[in-house]
């Protein structure tokens, strides 16, 4: 862990919570590969700034993310969250439960594309996205977020990049050319206003005109 990033560990105190989740995902085996806890905080401030109603996940993992979601959302603001593995969604659904957030999240579980496919059909929109999926399928979770997106939406999405893959020429693998697409896009898109914060494996930011 770098100095700057240790100390911001340091400096804010342990969310039982969270850390609940994390142990959870940890005796599930499931990956451990939530998002940082300062992104997190930060998932909480831009939902809550932004005045989120209606917010997409995809990909709930064991429920850290839709914890960090659910905090930020406004009264009477739902939280619809996409999961491939049945299994998965069950301990996130444990998880925000018991941080007394289970009221907020809708899991659809299968594959996210098929998903958002049929969010679209339903005529659904949102106002803030987070993607923490298959980083092969960022680009067209981009493609339906934006379908999805109403006016002034925030597009969050974590791990871009890649441990350092995206900036090594080297790497020429399907997710690295799927994720430079992806920043790409966001940083070129006449219809977003994006940034990307290269700290930790990368938070990419956007928001919809």
């Amino acid at each position: 862990m770098e100095a700057a990033e240790k100390y911001v560990a340091d400096l804010f105190r342990e969310d039982e919570h969270l850390e609940r989740a994390k142990e959870g995902i940890r005796e599930a085996g499931m990956p451990e590969i939530s998002i940082q806890p300062a992104f997190g905080r930060m998932l909480t401030m831009l939902a809550y700034t932004s005045g989120a109603q209606n917010i997409l996940e995809i990909g709930a993992l064991g429920g850290y993310s839709g914890i960090c979601l659910a905090r930020g959302l406004r009264e009477g603001g739902s939280l619809t969250s996409l999961e491939l593995e049945a299994a998965y969604a069950d301990v996130a659904r444990r998880h925000l439960t018991a941080a007394g957030l289970g009221d907020k999240v809708i899991y659809r579980i299968g594959d996210a594309a098929k998903s958002l496919g049929e969010l679209e059909s339903e005529g659904r929109s949102f106002d803030f996205f987070f993607i923490d999926a298959d980083k092969q399928g960022y680009p067209v979770y981009l493609d339906h977020a934006l379908r999805l997106a109403r006016p002034g939406a925030l597009i969050v999405a974590d791990n871009t990049l890649l441990r350092g893959r995206v900036t090594d020429p080297d790497k020429q693998g399907p997710s690295v050319h799927a994720m430079r697409s992806f920043n790409e896009r966001l940083a070129t898109d006449e219809r977003l206003i994006s940034t990307l914060i290269p700290a930790y494996d990368g938070l990419s930011i956007a928001v919809v005109k």
